[in-house]
């Protein structure tokens, strides 16, 4: 199957670090309006570079296209990806607001096209685990779950974070992963409760979930952090109780580097991106079949 990536920054790196290491998929083109960035992805894969979608779109055949673009901007290309027809892996979250995320299902609907939203965490292998500990009972019934995320702020090195209005905030960027992950080991959300503090380089927020099987979750969202980026859950029930726990360093990502016969390939430093392989392909097998991921 043959993938575009429209993004070339962190979360474009990381797709095409994934495609690489996937059978059957090849790279074909990489898009992004900072050239430089684009460049950089190209000469790592060695897919070529365009600086507009319209320009990949006529000069490259690709059959999905990976939307890794800032948040405000998902809406937009997932619809001109949908109208070109083509399928949609679009980064997290999917929008900012509901009417657009309904418009742009609708628009994917319309044109015979799959959407697909790079929800990770419960693909890694601690979260896999918990949900499959409530799933096969061992935990009894659910009444209790805790998570939290924090890690420095994103705004530091990409400034449209900054602005609520393009990123949504610590919550739609962040704390989405742990909503999500609760809302498919859990159960749907009956009643939020939640506040968010922003000052200078600081986005703070605590959530409550009420799910509807009587289950409450406590979410705790952090970017402003000085230490390491770190993440936390468990969920309690009434025979038991499982959490996991990770601190990550920022080095600990797959790099870039050369072949001696000067072909581009990247190096695992630790294989953090084993999840969202599974995720990536997953993905694809869906695509194929034309059925529903898990």
């Amino acid at each position: 199957m043959k993938v575009a990536i429209l993004g070339c920054g962190g979360m474009g790196n990381v797709h095409a670090f994934c495609y690489a290491n996937m059978p059957d998929v090849t790279l074909v083109g990489v898009c992004d309006t900072d050239f430089e960035l684009a460049q950089e992805l190209s000469q790592k894969t060695g897919a070529p570079a365009f600086t507009s979608f319209e320009a990949m779109l006529s000069e490259t055949d690709f059959e999905v296209v990976s939307v890794t673009l800032p948040s405000f901007l998902h809406k937009e290309y997932t619809l001109k990806a949908a109208e070109a027809g083509k399928h949609v892996i679009c980064e997290k979250p999917l929008a900012l607001d509901l009417e657009d995320a309904e418009a742009m299902i609708r628009s994917c609907e319309q044109n015979g096209v799959r959407l697909f939203v790079g929800h990770v965490v419960r693909f890694f292998p601690e979260y896999a685990q918990m949900k499959q500990a409530i799933d096969e009972g061992k935990l009894g019934r659910v009444g209790v779950a805790h998570a939290k995320r924090i890690g420095s702020h994103p705004g530091n090195l990409r400034p449209w974070f900054y602005d609520a209005d393009k990123s949504g905030g610590v919550i739609a960027d962040l704390m989405i992963h742990d909503i999500d992950f609760f809302r498919s080991a859990i159960g749907e959300v009956k009643s939020v409760y939640g506040l968010n503090q922003r000052v200078n380089d600081i986005d703070y927020a605590l959530v409550t979930l009420l799910f509807e099987n009587g289950a409450v979750a406590n979410l705790e969202g952090f970017w402003g952090y000085h230490g390491p980026f770190q993440t936390a859950a468990e969920i309690a029930g009434s025979k038991g109780m499982t959490a996991k726990k990770a601190v990550l360093c920022k080095s600990a990502r797959p790099l870039p580097i050369q072949k001696t016969d000067g072909s581009p390939k990247f190096r695992k430093v630790r294989d953090l991106t084993a999840p969202m392989n599974w995720n990536y392909l997953i993905s694809f097998n869906a695509f194929e079949k034309e059925a529903n991921p898990l």
